[in-house]
């Protein structure tokens, strides 16, 4: 025998009389050699192993995991470090091992075989394995690394995030599965991360097998085994992708509502500004005595949070008077809302003033917001307060003195701050008096009572307004401005003017249109005891020359007399109801405010005793 034959039989000769179990393997992972303890213990012979792989005779699990996790890894590595394996003996009985496995190399530097020894440790080896199944298990994305960096485990979450098998990922570097950016980062801090042992809420990003960029979280902590003596780091990921997607959309959304809000308040500012200039709010013109003991009232309350209650008659402009009061208050900048009481029909009071929910009455299809709601913070303008229908008083006086309400068809009691300015066109004490207005509410809203002065007690106050309106309407209509003559301001000045500004205004108007010549203003005031705001109503006289000798005229005093007699036929018909769908107004074909204005002025008077009805008898 050759001297290399003999030295390579005493060297197998020498391993299989070794006392530990081992095994050597080719390139290929097939066992070459084993030793006697190997042979003795798993009961296979050399002969029935040469040509197998450690899979073949492994336990099921123990297999998948030679395939899946150890043999990438030690392809990638050249190493293992105790491994949990299980084998079948040829019995058919389990064995339990930790394996360490090492390739050995030639002198140029290529794989010719590897070596792998066996520890029996069956306790250590089915704790290391229970450990094993948790870890991979557990619903969060783990991954264990060396201290090179290369990965040593991957949880199934892991693997199921990312798109990897184990053996795609198993000894491969972390590096390869980040961000170009993450990467450069984690390589610097690696060192430090095994220095200090810890790493808490790093931010990072990962690279799915798709390509997909997953925003994440890590957080590690660097674990030493003791039986092995190697220091590895547990990595914690936690997936942001969804969370961080959704706060930007969230951080998008308040951008853009931010951006809308500042729209919206120079919209407001601006539709505030033209508001202004249309309706003339916080500039009332004229300079009587009457007026300006009016802006003197208004400018001692204004700023105060008393209730205000504007009283005057139609058309007077109780309305401007509001503004001015609001404009001039701390709540200017808060909103102004208007409610015409006289338009509500007597079922949706409550609903208006206060809102209601979904369902609450048939036609609810959804929650509404009631006025108050809407007022809240700045002020609420009850026009023709007169009009509330008694029942409903009393909430409103609730919400007056407690500040508080619940939505019709709600339980949920809501807070409110809203000052309150009533304007009214009814004497409130008599109508106190005659049981159709709560006493409490007229003391509660008539904190400060200002009366707006009718326009035939402002003196001259009259040919300035003329002058504005005719300025504003021409303008508005693109024409340019005529003038009045001498004879239209006389007519002014002395016409009595029963309709009051609205009266005015109108006039001014239609003036304007039946203008021909830009130079000069066709206005026509009507006869005295007559105005614009009643000439719908027909007034009938007996025809022109029906007889021989008598008059084909009425003196004024029968005409109001027959007029007072048809308004009282239509308060007998209407039950002495003004306002309202079947209230005499409306069959007379007159607003509320200028019917009670009639009545008062015709002396007109609800009979003692007669209850309003709901209804035309």
């Amino acid at each position: 025998m050759k001297k290399p034959a003999r030295n390579l039989y005493r060297k197998k000769e020498l391993f299989a009389r070794m006392p530990i179990l081992a095994a050597v393997l080719d390139q290929s992972g097939r066992f070459l050699e084993v030793s006697d303890k190997w042979m003795e213990r798993t009961g296979y012979s050399a002969a029935e192993l040469r040509g197998r792989s450690p899979e073949d005779i492994a336990t099921p699990e123990s297999a998948r995991r030679i395939r899946q996790e150890h043999l990438p890894g030690f392809r990638r590595t050249g190493k293992l470090d105790h491994v949990s394996v299980g084998f079948i003996a040829k019995d058919g009985t389990s064995l339990e091992f930790l394996m360490k496995a090492r390739v050995i190399y030639d002198d140029d530097d290529e794989p010719r075989y590897s070596i792998a020894v066996f520890f029996e440790a069956s306790a250590l080896a089915r704790a290391e394995r229970r450990y094993e199944d948790l870890y991979h298990s557990t619903p969060a994305m783990l991954h264990t690394i060396d201290t090179e960096g290369r990965i040593t485990d991957v949880s199934n979450h892991w693997l199921d995030k990312l798109g990897y098998g184990r053996e795609e990922v198993i000894g491969r570097s972390i590096l390869d599965f980040l961000s170009a950016d993450s990467g450069e980062q984690s390589k610097n801090r690696l060192k430090e991360i095994f220095e200090t042992g810890n790493l808490n809420n790093i931010p990072r990003q990962m690279v799915t097998k798709s390509g997909e960029v997953l925003d994440v979280l890590c957080s590690a902590h660097t674990e030493v085994d003791k039986i092995r003596g190697a220091r590895t780091v547990l990595v914690a990921t936690k997936d942001m992708t969804e969370r961080n997607r959704a706060e930007s959309k969230l951080r998008e959304a308040y951008g853009e509502i931010a951006r809308l809000k500042e729209e919206l308040e120079r919209e407001r500012d601006y539709l505030r500004e033209e508001v202004s200039v249309s309706m003339n709010f916080g500039r009332i013109v004229g300079e009587s005595p009457a007026l300006g003991a009016m802006l003197a009232r208004i400018e001692a309350v204004a700023d105060t949070p008393a209730n205000v209650l504007i009283v005057g008659e139609t058309g007077t402009g109780k309305e401007l008077v509001a503004h001015a009061i609001h404009a001039r208050s701390r709540r200017a900048e808060a909103p102004l809302v208007k409610v015409n009481c006289a338009s509500i029909p007597h079922e949706l009071f409550e609903s208006e003033f206060f809102g209601h929910a979904k369902g609450a009455f048939t036609g609810a299809y959804k929650d509404r917001v009631g006025r108050f709601q809407l007022a809240d913070g700045g002020t609420i303008f009850l026009d023709e307060v007169g009009e509330i229908p008694l029942e409903l008083q009393g909430k409103l006086l609730r919400v007056l003195q407690e500040r508080e309400f619940e939505r019709v068809g709600e339980d949920v009691t809501r807070q409110v701050d809203v000052r309150v300015i009533a304007a009214t066109n009814r004497d409130l004490e008599k109508e106190v008096e005659a049981g159709n207005f709560r006493e409490d509410l007229y003391y509660r809203l008539s904190v400060f009572p200002v009366q707006v002065p009718p326009l035939r007690k402002r003196g001259d106050d009259v040919i300035q307004i003329a002058v504005h309106f005719l300025e504003q309407i021409c303008r508005d209509f693109g024409r340019p401005v005529p003038n009045f003559t001498q004879s239209q301001v006389d007519e002014m000045r002395h016409y009595d003017w029963p309709g009051n500004i609205r009266e005015l205004k109108n006039l001014i108007e239609r003036a304007v249109i039946l203008s021909r010549d830009d130079s000069r203003l066709e206005l026509s005031l009507p006869t005295q005891g007559t105005s614009v705001a009643s000439d719908s109503e027909a007034i009938v006289l007996p025809a022109a020359g029906a007889a021989r000798g008598k008059r084909g005229f009425i003196t004024e005093r029968e005409m109001k007399r027959q007029q007072r007699e048809n308004i009282r036929r239509a308060l007998e018909y209407a039950g002495w109801r003004v306002s309202g769908e079947q209230g005499a107004a409306s069959l007379l074909g007159l607003k509320p405010s200028t019917l009670s204005d009639r009545m008062r002025a015709l002396g007109l008077q609800k009979p003692p005793g007669l209850k309003r009805s709901r209804k035309a008898s």
